[in-house]
């Protein structure tokens, strides 16, 4: 028997209803079906469209949020010590979750300088820029050593760029890289100086100021640069020194960069005053810090300023 209707002339009226309904029966199972294949298609498209969104998220999820990394070589400090000769002073990576390990004393007649700088920070441009021929002079002959203290604190200050971050990593790789041209590249990054509240150096520009400062492995560097390698320890670094007391100093926790510390004790005076510098290194180091050993100040940049502002 058919359901079309082609052929429900000959039957009964209760023939004719049982038909309908019949047929009835059949178009409902039909689409039960069809509804059925539909549920399984849209459900089996959105399963895979789940697993595909999970799948992106952890991507970046992993990618964005590294684990742990040890520190760069050299700086287990958290600083890098530049010698005499303008040597760095080797020391092993600093491990995650391990305290900063103060750098050795120096000998009695030799001066400890240290520099918690920021890049970006134009107050650490100004001392950089006041203080960097003596300091230059009193580290080649040995009557001085620097450790430099990298730090990101103004990410904020270059339009979304994070130049504090990208500086600080880039000075890291330098550190683990090729340690004893870290003098010249830091110089190089504050004499290129932007200004703040702008975008900073690109990556690239910062790559070219590693080629000027002659680094060795420079590809390792560059790569280093790249995938800013020592983000989380520059982010930890900071993290320590605005948080905890600095290590062999006088100062609980670090305010404002530049903070300079001379033999251990927090430098107070002028940033811009390259003669009130170095009475203070003078002062502190007592005799054993000779007139040979001092450069001729250089003029003072303005506006006044003091450290750790």
């Amino acid at each position: 028997m058919t359901y079309d209707g082609s052929s429900d002339s000959g039957l009964s009226k209760n023939e004719r209803r049982e038909a309908a309904r019949e047929k009835s029966r059949v178009l409902r199972e039909q689409q039960k079906k069809k509804d059925r294949r539909s549920r399984v298609i849209l459900q089996g498209s959105l399963a895979v469209l789940v697993i595909a969104i999970v799948a992106v998220i952890g991507l970046v999820i992993v990618n964005s949020v590294r684990p742990p990394s040890p520190g760069p070589a050299n700086m287990l400090s958290d600083g890098i010590k530049i010698g005499e000769g303008f040597k760095a002073v080797p020391t092993g990576a600093l491990q995650p979750d391990d305290s900063p390990i103060p750098s050795k004393t120096n000998a009695k007649n030799v001066i400890d300088l240290r520099v918690y700088i920021d890049y970006q920070c134009s107050y650490c441009g100004n001392f950089e820029a006041t203080n960097a021929a003596q300091i230059k002079k009193w580290v080649s002959i040995g009557a001085a050593t620097l450790e430099i203290h990298p730090l990101a604190i103004l990410d904020q200050a270059s339009l979304g760029k994070k130049y504090s971050t990208r500086s600080a990593n880039a000075a890291a790789c330098v550190a683990n890289y090729s340690p004893n041209q870290f003098f010249d590249f830091s110089a190089l990054l504050f004499t290129n100086q932007p200004k703040e509240n702008t975008e900073g150096l690109t990556d690239d520009q910062i790559i070219a100021l590693t080629r000027k400062a002659k680094v060795s492995k420079a590809d390792s560097i560059t790569t280093c640069i790249t995938d800013q390698e020592f983000k989380s320890w520059t982010n930890a670094a900071t993290e320590r020194a605005t948080t905890d007391p600095l290590a062999g100093t006088d100062v609980k926790k670090l305010a404002g960069t530049p903070t300079v510390i001379i033999n251990g004790k927090k430098y107070a005076g002028a940033i811009d005053s390259a003669a009130d510098f170095a009475n203070a290194v003078s002062k502190a180091s007592g005799d054993s810090f000779s007139e040979d050993s001092t450069a001729t100040p250089s003029p003072n940049p303005s506006p006044s300023a003091s450290a750790g502002e």
